[in-house]
């Protein structure tokens, strides 16, 4: 019987091993557009692109139109090889451009403002100092919507771009709370304080959180992963909070400690009557 089972065994074909197909390199921040006409359209629309994609060596006939368009709407450009963009786009004729597109539509300064007067509601806005994490970013939109907030706002270059990742983190909420591109962030700032509002960073060396006052017209100002907020953001700030820590380490990622300090505003709201 052992031996039958062994001679069984041993005329078992032997297992086939196949080798890996190569996978194709698919965008994570957004739609793709690909071609020059497609790209040019999308930037002489209303469509929002996340940064434009040129190859190496590429010139002549509507590239420089393509480049000042982009120029002239702050979209970023990035040159890569062309094998990048041939991974993009298998099979396509990209003609040496390539675009990636958001998924939502960008709002503005105005719309958030005209949103909260539509609510009878004090402005509460959330700014993003350059955050690079889409994980954080979809967490804190999807919080923002659950807390009311009127607004999130996004420096257009070194953030995370508004991506389908995003998208998916935050739950669908990218589709109820207005997202804006900015482009200087301390220029921004300016014009937030000119509109009445109170800016409040998140940072290790301010006062207890609820020890602050965050009622009224108010944007929490929540600093990128790892290094905080920037030198001349923090300085435009008019108040740092802190969130105290008693245990082994000194810091929340940006998610946890923006959904905390949003929901003290609500709080606060609640209890002074939304003032």
């Amino acid at each position: 019987m052992r031996e039958d089972i062994q001679k069984n065994v041993r005329s078992l074909p032997a297992k086939q091993y196949r080798k890996p197909e190569a996978k194709v390199e698919k965008p994570d921040t957004g739609d793709l557009l690909v071609g020059r006409n497609a790209v040019s359209e999308a930037l002489k629309g209303q469509r929002p692109l996340n940064k434009l994609l040129v190859q190496e060596g590429a010139h002549g006939g509507s590239l420089g139109e393509l480049l000042a368009l982009a120029k002239s709407k702050g979209v970023p450009v990035e040159t890569v090889k062309a094998e990048r963009l041939d991974k993009l786009a298998p099979g396509l004729r990209h003609q040496g451009v390539a675009a990636l597109a958001a998924p939502i539509a960008f709002q503005t300064l105005d719309d958030v403002f005209a949103k909260a007067a539509a609510k009878g509601e004090e402005p509460f806005l959330l700014l993003l100092d350059e955050l690079q994490d889409p994980q954080n970013v979809g967490a804190l939109i999807r919080t923002a919507d659950a807390a009311g907030v009127h607004g999130v706002l996004m420096p257009r270059r070194r953030s995370c771009p508004l991506n389908a990742v995003v998208a998916k983190i935050s739950a669908g909420a990218v589709e109820y709370v207005p997202v804006v591109q900015i482009g200087n962030i301390a220029q921004t700032m300016e014009e937030l304080k000119a509109r009445g509002c109170w800016l409040v960073g998140a940072d290790m060396d301010g006062v207890d959180f609820y020890a602050a006052n965050m009622t009224g017209p108010i944007v929490l100002v929540i600093g990128a992963e790892g290094k905080g907020l920037g030198r001349l953001v923090k300085q435009k700030c008019d108040d740092i909070v802190s969130l105290p820590m008693h245990g082994g380490v000194n810091s929340l990622n940006a998610s946890n400690a923006g959904a905390i300090l949003m929901y003290e505003v609500v709080r606060q709201r609640q209890l002074f009557g939304g003032q």
